[in-house]
């Protein structure tokens, strides 16, 4: 599509010139039969840096004017709005230097976080939840809101020297410059702390950078490796290294770039009078610099900042492998013997699913064997621990020489020569915490009932011998095996990968991403499965003490994998992370839907104000149709040129062609790609391509009323001026329409009705008040809207929770009675109190009944707490929630509403022992422990509020 013609000769004389044409299919093919005019009359110079006095006070006013709408009332709303859940609180992971796990490049939270940190943000708000207060604890989002909000005003002044940079007129550049700034979504999310602002900027920069390359370029060889050609050939290469920096939608922009530089490339080959050998080389080899060596460079630099600032664990380690997680500051471990022997307390890894820890803790299963639970834990903890027996114990020589005695206990091996584990040795898992051990056999798990799985859990008591479903065969796998040869042989701690096969089923210890459920308090299951596939069936040993293998033990410890390590895992970790984003979220929508603006997204609701991301439609339709116009245009073309007509041989005809095919280039690259994504998709998404669909409506806008000529309109140039004035005339109007859903604004229900023009623009209009005076009577009200879309950094494993049942007990004012054996309540509350008895079918009793079966049957408590609402007069409500706390501390909900963290029917009191974990680690914990050591590590509520993540549950909405 582009034209390459020989140099202009000095002093502007014409010459003639081999000119290459451009082909309907975009490549290029030289014709020494082409009559077209010299190079002077269609390629020209529009160095930006030589604007004229009205070009740069256009520039300035539309600024100007873009920083007013940008910052108008930027305190408002003063609570967290949709993504600032994930974004601002990343922010206060940063300042406190706790790891965290996302799918988007660190450069603009990096930025965002500068922001606030500069405004003397400490760290300490979460921004947990939408709605949650700014002003009571002091946070500084104005000063957060600020970075994105700049982001939004410099897009403007980049769009206005991009189309000058393009041979826009002033007036063009100016038209569009104001068509952006009155877009009402961009304006939307320039507003908040999100990563979109920053995407845009830097997608403009490049589309600034790279214009301005292609018009040194086009120049010739006389402008080639002159300072201008290098600077902005250099500044493409870093705002593409700073557009992927921000997300990896800056994949596309880099698609788009290496496109039309592999077509200079192409175009250059061809040019053998020109360009010789040596200079062709000359060039790929600058390219290659400055558009792959500078962008990587930078990109990789963001992410060695990201690792300096994120030093400390955090609830996103769980993603990372051991030997990452033991580069940040207390998930070190200090050196370990290396050899595993019969008696060692060791602690089991899984090699996949973000390594956790085998566990277990005194609860059952509330189905199929009821036995105690095996699971995967992801923090470090006593219940971890597990002692390796043999499968008959040592021979005690010392009081019966005979060798018919043997030593009785899992301790038996302390006192005796260490008997290293090898590869086929047959052992059993002690528990050290609850005296049982691991154990199998033909039940089907509680969640995965597969025929070809099998339930895993602990069985026994102090003192029992255990039988052969406690009996497990080492089989390693060499070829996983690293470190010393030895490792392939026998059982080495960190550097051997093995399986555990159950002898008396054959299959092999096996866990996989399913959490169980609350009565599991949300930890992986594990399993023992037939035929388990190998990244699931793969376990190595991280800690490992034995009281015979003294200080002159061998040790090992994880290597350092070193920055290049670790930042090529975290893009793996990232990359299928982004890929599992596969859930629906209330407020996503499909890719077919964003040039039309069918549908939005809801931000925040509030004191019946609403923030809903919507775009202007008059704008964001009159540039489809842009596009649309020039792919009629191109369609058309072809056939004519398959005619062999010889349109191409007209200058205009052939730079329309060119110019507005490289932003049609760009708005393609930006958009189709979505269609290939299963994943979370949003409007969001479409902003990039937005930015080039206005590019391309001011290009044919600027061609059709200052170059075509034959119109009439490039004669009159008050037509074109006119219908400038007209068109942003009737953007403001609709900008100014659609305002209170971008601002928050106050509003009334008959405006938003009036404007809702499609049944898929689904804010709600009675949010609203009827009349603008009932706002001045509004109480304050608990902030509402769509959970923020879900990010990967809140998707960690999750700690468990087993919450204290006598939590979920509501009051109502009133009175102080509290219920028995509570504690009073605050003065001025009463709990109302009913008592009802009922039978194991839960049939109520009357007075008769109960004294009947006084003395025959035992009765236990439950605990039912029911939230009575009420209206401000007092009239009750439907919609109350029931819980019921039994005696043994179970919890059931009514109308399907489960408490998290139930314990599950079955539980066994612990067998009291005298016996530590590793390190003297104490005994006695319970799954209670386990919630209270997870919240020690990093509460997974921290941040975790659910869309995209672009998030966990890669929120996720996470995104690209």
């Amino acid at each position: 599509m582009a034209v390459q013609t020989s140099p202009r000769p000095q002093g502007g004389a014409r010459t003639p010139s081999k000119t290459a044409v451009s082909t309907p299919n975009g490549s290029l093919s030289n014709s020494s039969k082409s009559t077209a005019p010299s190079s002077s009359d269609d390629i020209h110079d529009h160095n930006i840096l030589n604007l004229s006095s009205n070009a740069w006070q256009a520039l300035f006013g539309v600024t100007i004017l873009a920083f007013f709408v940008r910052l108008f009332r930027i305190y408002q709303p003063s609570s967290v709005v949709f993504d600032e859940v994930h974004f601002g609180g990343f922010a206060s992971k940063y300042i406190k230097g706790k790891f965290f796990m996302d799918v988007h490049p660190p450069l603009a939270k990096l930025l965002i976080t500068l922001a606030g940190w500069l405004a003397g943000f400490d760290g300490e708000f979460d921004f947990k939840d939408i709605g949650k207060d700014y002003v009571e604890p002091n946070v500084p989002y104005v000063a957060m809101r600020l970075l994105p909000a700049i982001c939004g005003v410099l897009a403007v002044p980049t769009m206005f020297l991009t189309l000058k940079a393009a041979g826009c007129k002033t007036t063009t550049a100016a038209f569009g410059a104001a068509l952006v700034t009155f877009e009402n979504g961009l304006v939307t999310q320039s507003r908040l702390i999100l990563l979109d602002s920053p995407l845009v900027i830097f997608t403009a920069l490049t589309a600034l950078s790279w214009t301005s390359f292609i018009n040194q370029h086009e120049l010739g060889q006389k402008a080639a490796f002159k300072p201008s050609w290098w600077f902005w050939l250099a500044a493409t290469g870093v705002t593409l290294g700073a557009t992927v920096s921000v997300k990896w939608v800056g994949l596309f922009t880099i698609a788009w770039v290496g496109s039309l530089t592999a077509l200079q490339l192409w175009v250059l080959l061809g040019d053998s009078k020109t360009v010789t050998t040596r200079m062709w080389f000359k060039h790929l080899f600058a390219r290659i610099f400055c558009l792959i060596v500078i962008p990587i460079t930078f990109y990789m630099a963001m992410f060695a900042i990201h690792f300096t600032c994120l030093v400390n664990p955090g609830d996103g380690d769980g993603f990372m492998s051991s030997e990452f997680q033991s580069t940040l500051n207390s998930k070190g471990m200090a050196d370990v013997p290396a050899d595993v022997a019969f008696g060692s307390r060791i602690s089991l890894r899984h090699h996949n699913t973000q390594g956790g820890y085998l566990h277990s803790h005194a609860h059952m299963y509330p189905e199929g064997s009821k036995q105690q639970q095996i699971t995967l834990y992801p923090h470090k903890d006593e219940n971890n621990v597990f002692i390796a027996e043999n499968q008959t114990q040592p021979i005690d020589w010392a009081q019966d020489p005979t060798g018919n005695t043997t030593i009785k206990g899992p301790l038996a091996w302390d006192s005796a020569s260490p008997e290293y584990i090898k590869d086929g040795s047959v052992l059993k898992l002690y528990h050290i915490v609850t005296d049982r051990r691991v154990h199998s056999h033909d039940v089907r798990p509680p969640i995965t009932e597969a025929e070809w799985q099998n339930e895993v859990s602990a069985y026994g008591y102090d003192g029992f011998e255990g039988d052969a479903n406690d009996l497990f065969r080492v089989e390693i796998i060499k070829s996983m095996s690293s470190g010393s040869r030895a490792a392939k042989e026998r059982l080495r701690t960190i550097e051997t990968k093995f399986k555990l096969v159950h002898l008396m089923t054959g299959c092999v210890l096996f866990s996989h991403k399913v959490k169980l459920p609350a009565w599991g308090f949300e930890q992986q299951e594990v399993t023992c499965a037939r035929g388990g596939t190998l990244p699931n069936s793969v376990w190595y040993v991280e800690s490992n003490a034995h009281p015979a293998l003294g200080p002159q033990a061998e040790k090992v410890n994880y290597r350092n994998p070193g920055f290049l390590g670790k930042f090529w895992e975290l893009q793996q970790v990232m990359w299928t992370t982004n890929a599992g984003l596969v859930e629906s979220h209330a407020w996503d929508s499909r890719p077919p839907s964003w040039p039309v603006l069918r549908r939005g997204i809801n931000f925040w609701g509030k004191d019946h104000r609403q923030i809903y991301l919507i775009g202007n439609p008059l704008i964001w339709l009159a540039s489809t149709a842009a596009i649309a116009l020039y792919i009629a245009f191109k369609g058309l073309a072809v056939l004519r040129w398959q005619r062999n007509c010889n349109d191409y041989s007209n200058t205009t005809f052939r730079r329309f062609d060119y110019e507005i095919g490289v932003s049609v280039l760009g708005w393609a690259f930006h958009y189709f790609p979505f269609f290939l994504m299963q994943r979370q998709l949003f409007l969001h998404h479409y902003f990039p391509a937005l930015f080039f669909a206005i590019l391309t409506l001011c290009q044919i806008y600027d061609f059709v009323t200052t170059r075509v000529a034959g119109l009439g309109v490039k004669e009159r140039p008050l037509i074109g001026w006119t219908g400038a004035v007209v068109f942003l005339a009737a953007s403001v109007a609709v900008f100014a329409l659609y305002a209170p859903l971008a601002y928050g604004n106050q509003w009334t229900k008959k405006e938003c009705e009036r404007v809702k023009i499609f049944d898929k623009w689904d804010w709600d209009c009675n949010n609203f008040f009827d009349s603008y005076a009932e706002y001045s009577l509004l109480p304050s009200a608990p902030a509402s809207g769509p959970a923020p879309t879900g990010q990967a950094a809140h998707a960690g494993p999750a700690a468990p929770v087993a919450e204290d049942p006598a939590k979920d007990i509501s009051v109502t004012p009133g009175l102080n009675l509290p219920l028995p054996g509570q504690v009073s309540g605050q003065p001025g509350q009463v709990v109302e109190q009913k008592i009802e008895y009922r039978d194991e079918n839960g049939v109520l009793l009357d007075e008769e009944q109960v004294k009947a079966l006084e003395g025959k049957v035992s009765f236990s408590t439950r605990y039912e707490t029911r939230t009575r609402l009420v209206d401000p007069d007092g009239n009750e409500i439907d919609g109350g929630v029931a819980v019921e706390v039994d005696g043994a501390g179970h919890v059931g909900g009514e109308g399907g509403a489960g408490v998290r963290g139930t314990l599950a029917e079955g539980v066994e009191s612990e067998t009291p022992t005298a016996d530590a974990g590793i390190g003297g680690t104490p005994k006695g914990n319970d799954a209670r422990g386990d919630v209270k050591k997870a919240a020690a590590v990093e509460n997974a509520a921290d941040g975790a509020a659910e869309p995209e993540a672009e998030a966990g549950k890669a929120t996720g909405r996470g995104e690209l």
